[in-house]
């Protein structure tokens, strides 16, 4: 591969339109709000989701052998609103919705931490929301 070749592949892999897009705990909410029907997925464990989570959220472990074959319940034309704990295993998920065709995907940067230390509502103990 010669010098010219390897400029536009690094071009073209820079230009790609970005598909996920971190934002902090309020322009998170704010966005979930504004969107018709959001798909918002807590990627942690059952024990976590079980304790506390986002109200709406559908848990789908980014952990477990079967995410990719989860995430095939969501709607790739809609956009999908991760989070995780702290940030760190939305961001793989992203990765991996990326990976599966998927459009449009917002990461909660901090995590459900984070949207706690906002102040933003979670529901506590309530598995099967």
């Amino acid at each position: 591969m010669n010098f010219y070749n390897i400029l536009i592949m690094c071009l073209l892999v820079a230009c790609r339109p970005l598909v996920t897009t971190t934002l902090n705990a309020e322009l998170f909410e704010e966005q979930l709000n504004k969107t018709d029907n959001p798909q918002l997925v807590d990627v942690r464990t059952l024990a976590e989701y079980a304790v506390e989570h986002i109200s709406g959220a559908i848990l789908i472990d980014v952990r477990k052998e079967n995410f990719v074959d989860q995430i095939e319940q969501l709607d790739r034309s809609r956009p999908v609103f991760v989070y995780c704990r702290r940030g760190i295993r939305s961001l793989e998920a992203a990765t991996i919705l990326e990976r599966n065709k998927f459009h449009v995907v917002y990461n909660l940067e901090g995590g459900i931490i984070e949207w706690k230390d906002k102040g933003k509502r979670v529901v506590f103990g309530d598995f099967f929301n």
